[in-house]
């Protein structure tokens, strides 16, 4: 093909304009396309505020939070009398168990002068007073009274007596590394690295002083009032006036097997497994292994049975919603579909039935269906049941309004009944599609009936929500959150495999 001249050129231009000549959109639409964009999320950025969003957020808090999830914190609290005797207390449900003497605590004890309680006061009865029994006489003169500040013979003073008591005197909490609280009557010095800060404690006039330069790990927001220090991962403490409250962080889940109040609780596995082959009974009504199963399934701290009760109803739950859904959307699917069902107001009344009960959200349905039936398993199913009733209807005509006629012709031309018709010149076609879809809205139904379950529709998503709303039982949300992912990863591979399957695609 001959190159063409200018003029020639020329010429195609002047009878084809439209085709030579671009528009303004085809010359620049590429860079207004990407102005356009810049200034979209530039008003995003403004109207969100992401900038002091950002700028103001408390990344401390949210990184304890995070730390809560994967770490647990014994709680010591040392209560500081005014003679400066301490006193070493733990929360009763503080996973450090009885009899607490962690290494970490390095106590020094000393003999000291304590006042100990009076007893009260006695007075006897003085030989004067008239009996119930006794007559009095005008004539007789009354018992003196006692005057002021003058004490009768018959008269004891409790006086406060003073005893010798061993006590503790010094605390020092060793957190992580070179991090340490040193406690020493009124003064608490706090060390993380090479920075040092002193407190003052004044329990007469319920003050916290910080002596000399504090630091940025240490918190004081009024003046006098009590003082929080960040140790990192090692832990946190809060000081008062009285007391020093330690959070020492450690790393794993507390009493994730045997609980504090297990006969087994701090044992080794090498002992659990002797107790439990050979060991003599525990509980004379139970051997040594159904005790030992039996304290991992009640265990007080993780619920372990609780838990996967409430994970099962999560998976029946979305099941029987699902399945319900399928079963109920199936026969209105054919009414929806114009091909199959040719009259247009029952075709529309249907399809704006799916649009209405797919239009609200499975969480308002499954808030309706709470106020209705009670908190539990019935208001999530039914939740899941209604919402996915529409959104399967939907899909489900759509899928029979673009099935090829030809199959079906093909059943007609040889006198078959109409159910006929359908059933082998439809269904075929269109199983595959609605079980693929199904199995889908199953699996994708595992994870919502988790966020319905926190308004009250049963499951784990109940239990998950409690143990967030206490803001201290973060390792059992982490725990659950785990749960929920191993089923939802194991239901997807299932639901995978088994489209794959259905579609003619299974994996070799």
């Amino acid at each position: 093909m001959s190159m063409m001249n200018a003029a020639e050129l020329n010429r195609l231009a002047e009878r084809y304009p439209q085709v030579l000549e671009r528009s303004f959109w085809q010359r620049y639409r590429i860079p207004v396309s990407i102005g356009l964009l810049a200034l979209y999320l530039v008003f995003c950025w403004w109207f969100f505020a992401i900038g002091k969003t950002l700028t103001q957020a408390n990344w401390g808090i949210a990184g304890n939070y995070l730390a809560d999830w994967v770490s647990y914190e014994i709680r010591p609290e040392f209560d500081i009398d005014r003679d400066g005797a301490i006193t070493i207390n733990y929360p009763r449900f503080d996973p450090i168990g009885p009899n607490p003497n962690p290494d970490w605590i390095a106590t020094t004890r000393k003999t000291i002068a304590r006042s100990a309680p009076a007893p009260s006061a006695t007075t006897a009865p003085s030989p004067a007073a008239p009996s119930a029994n006794s007559s009095f006489s005008f004539m007789t003169s009354p018992t003196p009274q006692a005057q002021p500040g003058t004490t009768g013979p018959d008269t004891t003073i409790a006086r406060p007596t003073v005893v010798n008591e061993e006590v503790i005197t010094e605390a020092r909490v060793a957190l992580a590394g070179s991090a340490r609280i040193d406690i020493v009557g009124d003064r608490v010095t706090l060390v993380r690295g090479d920075q040092m800060v002193t407190l003052l404690l004044d329990p007469t006039r319920d003050t916290v002083t910080i002596e000399g330069e504090s630091a940025d790990w240490v918190e004081q927001r009024l003046a006098g009032g009590r003082v929080i220090a960040y140790f990192g991962s090692a832990g946190w403490i809060d000081v008062s006036s009285d007391r020093v409250r330690v959070r020492k962080r450690f790393f794993g889940w507390e009493n994730f097997v045997f609980d504090t109040n297990s006969p087994f609780f701090g044992l080794s596995s090498g002992e659990v497994w002797q107790s439990i082959s050979s060991g003599e009974r525990i509980d004379p009504k139970m051997s040594n292994l159904a005790l030992a199963w039996n304290n991992i399934l009640y265990n007080a701290s993780w619920q372990h049975l609780d838990v996967w009760t409430k994970l099962l109803q999560t998976i029946v739950m979305a099941f029987m919603g699902t399945l319900l859904a399928m079963l109920v959307a199936f026969p209105l699917s054919f009414i929806a579909a114009r091909n199959i069902t040719r009259n247009r107001p029952i075709n529309q009344i249907t399809k704006r039935f799916f649009d209405f009960v797919r239009s609200v959200d499975m969480l308002i349905w499954a808030l309706f269906f709470t106020r209705a039936f009670g908190p539990g398993p019935l208001a999530g199913i039914s939740a899941i049941f209604v919402t996915d009733t529409g959104t399967l209807g939907k899909l489900y005509s759509e899928a029979l309004e673009n099935i090829d006629d030809k199959q079906r012709e093909g059943v007609k031309s040889v006198g078959a009944p109409a159910a006929a018709v359908q059933r082998f010149g439809v269904l075929p076609q269109v199983m595959p599609v609605f079980a693929s879809q199904a199995l889908y809205f199953w699996e994708s139904n595992t994870r919502s009936a988790t966020i319905i379950g926190a308004v009250g529709a049963g499951g784990i998503g109940l239990k998950l929500w409690e143990a967030m709303r206490t803001n201290s039982d973060w390792e059992n949300v982490a725990y659950m959150v785990l749960l929920i992912l191993i089923v939802v990863f194991l239901f997807d591979a299932i639901s995978n495999s088994l489209r794959s399957r259905l579609m003619g695609k299974s994996r070799h």
